[in-house]
């Protein structure tokens, strides 16, 4: 699933007229790049949920088969956050384990290294899956921390105190924080009190299962932007432009 029903406040005057994953970046829309590495993993079957301008979506991507999958789309009246969206969407998913990615995300990940993890949702207790990267300049405090394969929620954004002279376990180093990228495996399971058509936000659903246990978690290291501004949307263009003009 990618999600694409976002509204992109702070990308207007730019989603005024345009909805946010179909701006370009290196000459083809945000979403476009999403579905080209999806496709290329062997994720052939793809649902896009969208509220604002989503006709354009529909319109630019139709049912898939120019980018070779194909596609559904989950209308909503207005965005009904993240854990709302995928929620309402459910009955276009087939699987009882699947893949979401933000579509207002440019990101280089292999979508093909999350076989393993869908695989092992499948059969066992774990809920969900998170692809973490660095934090960048705007969630310099990051999400969440990363501890052996393991997501466990940051305490600089848990809402319990901290315990004053506490040290990490068996002597091991400070963990750093990481930003979750946008990119998630999840079960169905996780989403089994989200009523469809109302509004949720996923946050809450994963510090739960956190806090449960029930999240793994990996860290990717390479190109990952949120494109959350007309500066960030230019500064990228110009980097893959020039790369692929290398």
């Amino acid at each position: 699933m990618i999600l694409a029903a976002g509204r992109g406040e702070r990308m207007r005057p730019l989603t005024d007229h345009t909805p946010k994953p179909l701006l370009q970046v290196g000459g083809k829309p945000l979403i476009v790049w999403h579905i080209e590495r999806l496709r290329a993993a062997g994720f052939t079957h793809i649902v896009i949920n969208h509220a604002h301008l989503g006709q354009q979506i529909e319109d630019a991507l139709g049912n898939g088969a120019a980018l070779g999958v194909s596609i559904d789309y989950s209308r909503e009246g207005t965005a009904l956050e993240t854990a709302g969206g995928i929620g309402t969407a459910l009955p276009l998913i087939e699987n009882e384990v699947f893949t979401v990615v933000n579509g207002d995300i440019y990101c280089e990940y292999d979508f093909s290294r999350l076989a393993e993890p869908l695989a092992r949702l499948s059969a066992g207790f774990d809920q969900a899956h998170l692809v973490l990267v660095d934090n960048p300049s705007h969630n310099l405090k990051g999400d969440f921390e990363l501890d052996a394969g393991r997501v466990v929620s940051s305490p600089l954004m848990s809402s319990a105190p901290a315990v004053p002279g506490t040290v990490s376990l068996a002597g091991t180093a400070p963990r750093s924080p990481l930003t979750f990228s946008g990119i998630g495996v999840y079960h169905r399971a996780l989403f089994a009190h989200t009523q469809a058509g109302e509004k949720a936000p996923l946050a809450p659903l994963l510090r739960q299962a956190i806090d449960a246990g029930r999240v793994s978690g990996e860290h990717f290291g390479g190109r990952w932007v949120d494109v959350g501004t007309p500066e960030r949307l230019n500064t990228l263009d110009e980097e893959l432009r020039q790369h692929h003009a290398a």
